[in-house]
């Protein structure tokens, strides 16, 4: 019985020569993302803006639907009401209201008598509220970390390979972060701390795939010495094509899986890391290897430091 293969043996695809034009489209893309989230900002949820988390396990199955047309019906703001734990408990979040505490209890008060009215039986577990302070300092937090984490990795690169590997993954880096910011920006999906969780996923997954490719293009930097950069360039990626086909298809599949029958509450961690496995799966041939040809690499740039040898004792 053969085995399935996805991508046939010794595939010749000549990446580079879309090169030029889907560095312009990326540059293009990236800066229209970036753009656009400045200005539209993001629709950022409880754990970043402050607001109430209100609890409740219900006595029966109920309609999210119904429940949502409910809370909204109080004028409190748009809510999210996410599954939590099981399939009678609930999560409602309202935004912060203007007012200080007061207005937050209020809120939080008007919340628990529908619910106890409509629900009979429904057990109010936990009523939270998160401060302005504590929600902006996660903000930072997340922001940070996701700075720190790509600047890590480049640092990695660098001293793995060269610093122009280094530059090329940073860029890739930052291109799939500002691709999926767009997309939350331009579909106003929420962003809570399970999409920062993301976003630290696709800096990793791109990181993985993109440091496969770089290592290969550097074994046959040393391989084929007098091979023009282009063709060392396509022969790199050709060669890596099955391993990045496979493993981008795999994670796809467990992420649409899990969008389609997971609970509600992972869907923009699903969705995030569905989109930045396909971002970063583009950038790792398209971002990555194009620019490594900018800065100047060449079949011979490394020679120098590949062939010197370490001095022997010296003779007494």
């Amino acid at each position: 019985m053969k085995l399935l293969k996805l991508v046939p043996d010794h595939t010749n695809i000549d990446f580079m020569r879309w090169r030029n034009l889907a560095v312009i489209l990326s540059t293009l893309a990236t800066v229209a993302s970036l753009a656009f989230t400045a200005y539209r900002g993001l629709n950022l949820g409880v754990d970043f803006v402050g607001g109430q988390l209100v609890r409740v396990t219900f006595a029966q199955p109920i309609e999210v639907e119904k429940l949502r047309g409910e809370v909204l019906s109080l004028h409190l703001g748009e809510a999210s009401i996410q599954e939590f734990g099981g399939p009678k408990t609930y999560q409602i979040r309202l935004p912060k209201p203007e007012g200080g505490d007061a207005a937050a209890n209020v809120a939080a008060t008007r919340v628990k008598d529908l619910i106890t009215r409509d629900y009979p039986g429904a057990r109010i577990d936990s009523v939270d509220t998160v401060s302005g302070k504590v929600s902006g300092e996660l903000a930072k937090d997340s922001a940070k970390a996701i700075i720190f984490a790509m600047i890590g990795i480049a640092l990695y690169i660098w001293f793995r390979f060269e610093w122009q590997f280094g530059v090329g993954a940073l860029l890739t880096l930052a291109h799939d972060v500002a691709m999926t910011l767009g997309f939350f920006a331009f579909t106003r999906l929420q962003v809570d701390l399970n999409v920062v969780a993301a976003f630290l996923t696709i800096v990793g997954y791109s990181l993985n795939d993109t440091v496969v490719i770089y290592d290969r293009i550097r074994e046959n930097l040393k391989k084929y010495r007098k091979m023009a950069i282009i063709p060392l360039l396509n022969l790199s990626l050709n060669e890596t094509l099955a391993r990045t086909v496979v493993t981008s298809l795999t994670v796809l599949i467990a992420m649409g899986v899990m969008m389609l029958v997971g609970p509600e509450v992972i869907f923009g961690l699903s969705l995030a890391i569905f989109l930045g496995v396909v971002i970063g799966t583009y950038s790792s041939v398209y971002v990555s290897t194009p620019v490594l040809v900018w800065l100047g690499v060449k079949p011979d740039s490394f020679l120098k430091s590949d062939e010197e040898k370490v001095p022997g004792p010296a003779a007494v």
